[in-house]
């Protein structure tokens, strides 16, 4: 078993099944030779000569020369050390256009769905995570109903949005907690307008950046997240086209 957790374990940081088998092997058995190897590890000699040139390649293994045979040593595992710092840099490298490929286009959709007060919780707090200062976080909610979900969640996101420095707008439903949370929007760096009398939401709409989340706060609480541009920057124009219509 112990050995399999090793195995694993250098599988983990680049180096294939035959290659951490063949590694462990050398390591326990010292100095040895090809046909010990193959013994010992149950793999033919043909592919334990091609499973150690791998292996040379990444500074694992290395031969002793000893008359006309050769002999073969596992180097230190503190060499695995630095085979895992390549594999770092190599992702670093990597990271520019792996980012780009994440990068939304405008035709590009993801759309995500969560169930539950939870989930629901957990896309809001991703949101002010990814979100950068200077950006517009914009909503067009049913308070009072959202809030009442859990008063301790609503608050310490409240409080959590409010230190950050971005543009927050948020449409109201009109009720008598709504205009309460009016009276205090400068405290949690926002700007609050209510909607018409009338007005009735039973779904909030929440504008990021990069996404829109949409949210059903009636059980069984499904959250959606819709990634694409074309879609947000639509619902961004509706917004503030009824951002200034709403006194």
């Amino acid at each position: 078993m112990k050995t399999n957790k090793n195995i694993e374990i250098l599988k983990d940081i680049g180096l294939s099944e035959e290659e951490a088998l063949v590694y462990l092997t050398s390591l326990s058995l010292g100095k040895t030779t090809v046909l010990k190897i193959s013994r010992a590890s149950g793999l033919k000699r043909t592919k334990v000569y091609g499973v150690i040139d791998s292996l040379k390649n990444k500074g694992l293994m290395s031969i002793d020369l000893q008359g006309l045979k050769n002999a073969y040593v596992a180097e230190s595992p503190e060499k695995l050390e630095i085979t895992l710092e390549r594999k770092i840099d190599e992702l670093k490298s990597q990271l520019p256009e792996l980012m780009a490929l994440h990068d939304l286009k405008g035709g590009e959709s993801v759309i995500k769905y969560y169930i539950g007060l939870d989930s629901m919780k957990q896309v809001f707090f991703d949101g002010l995570r990814e979100i950068k200062p200077g950006q517009d976080y914009l909503v067009i909610a049913n308070q009072e109903k959202w809030y009442n979900l859990d008063p301790k969640f609503a608050m310490s996101f409240i409080e959590d949005r409010a230190k950050l420095n971005i543009k927050i707008k948020l449409l109201f439903q009109d009720s008598e907690l709504a205009r309460e949370h009016k009276k205090f929007e400068r405290n949690f760096n926002e700007q609050v307008k209510i909607l018409p009398e009338g007005t009735k939401l039973n779904v909030d709409t929440i504008l990021l950046p990069n996404k829109m989340v949409v949210v059903d706060l009636n059980v069984p609480y499904m959250t959606i997240v819709i990634e694409n541009r074309s879609i947000i920057e639509l619902q961004k124009q509706m917004f503030e086209l009824l951002w200034k219509s709403t006194p």
